[in-house]
């Protein structure tokens, strides 16, 4: 079948119940989920299998799995289900003011002038475009600009996606805080080697194979506790669990630093040269834009293209 033929004949409908079933693993679950009899569920995976003559499911007793072909298929579904979604939105905003809403997946305590600038800019320039900024794990931040749920991404980045782009906002450097509940808060001169087998807590992001892996070297090299005592993806609660003593943990330096000058953190070593970790702002080139999203995003790479990087470069 050509692809002319196949995308005039093929049934959208056999797209959204197989998408169902893949998210539910389960025929029997994804019936229930669209009110339907299992026999139809079935069927309709029999017809679209037979349509695109490829086999999409692998199914025995105790086995349920897609295949290459279906995980392909369930990733475009989703960006045809997030295109779907942005109709309304971008013909309600075809007029002469903009008036569309941005989406932003960020990840916690993004502390950035220069983001805040470009906050401040599009509302001034539009006042009648709206935004949201929703917090969340860089990772799911990621999945959102990848479902086009999010206009644009502000984030930590683990490996680059060829599907997405990416533009350095800023730099920022990690230190170890204790808070004053801590044996070693206010002491001074300390050596890497007074920290030895003190407990810890972290970002789940914390590992040698994740977006902060320069912040786990940094740990495993002071020889804390290797039982991590609490984690969060959110920097205001590990912030909250050093402060109440549950152990050691890393935060941005220029982050902390109002804290430890209002007396609730304490810096400890290593003093010189700390993991440097990069944020991102993250877009996806095949999401159709609205005009405010356009808007901010023009206002957002003029500030970092205008911005020599040392100002953007946060200790």
């Amino acid at each position: 079948m050509t692809p002319e033929r196949l995308a005039r004949d093929l049934d959208w409908n056999l797209l959204k119940t197989f998408s169902v079933i893949a998210k539910s693993k389960s025929i029997t679950d994804a019936a229930n989920t669209l009110r339907l009899r299992q026999p139809s569920v079935s069927a309709s995976l029999k017809r679209l299998e037979d349509r695109l003559g490829k086999k999409l499911i692998e199914r025995s007793p105790g086995t349920f799995r897609l295949t290459k072909a279906g995980e392909l298929l369930e990733r475009e579904i989703i960006e045809i289900h997030g295109t779907i979604l942005r109709f309304e939105t971008l013909l309600r905003d075809a007029e002469d003011e903009i008036r569309g809403h941005v989406r932003i997946a960020m990840a916690s305590y993004v502390e950035c002038p220069l983001f805040d600038k470009a906050l401040s800019l599009f509302h001034q320039n539009h006042p009648n475009a709206t935004l949201s900024i929703e917090i969340s794990a860089s990772r799911h931040a990621i999945e959102n600009l990848m479902a086009r749920r999010a206009s644009i991404g502000v984030c930590l980045v683990k490996e680059r996606s060829p599907k997405l782009n990416y533009k350095r906002l800023f730099r920022e450097h990690f230190g170890l805080f204790c808070g004053p509940e801590h044996s070693l808060f206010g002491k001074e001169n300390l050596m890497p080697q007074d920290l030895a087998g003190h407990s810890s807590v972290s970002f789940v992001t914390d590992q040698m194979g994740d977006a902060l892996r320069q912040v786990a070297l940094m740990r495993a090299q002071a020889n804390l506790d290797d039982r991590v005592v609490g984690t969060s993806a959110n920097l205001e609660e590990v912030r909250r669990m050093i402060i109440a003593g549950l152990g050691i943990g890393p935060l941005p330096i220029h982050v902390a630093q109002r804290d430890a000058d209002n007396g609730v953190l304490w810096r400890l070593p290593p003093y010189t040269s700390p993991p440097a970790i990069d944020v991102y702002v993250v877009e996806n080139p095949k999401a159709q834009l609205n005009r405010a999203e356009i808007a901010f995003r023009d206002i957002i790479h003029d500030l970092i293209d205008t911005t020599p990087i040392e100002e953007r470069i946060y200790v």
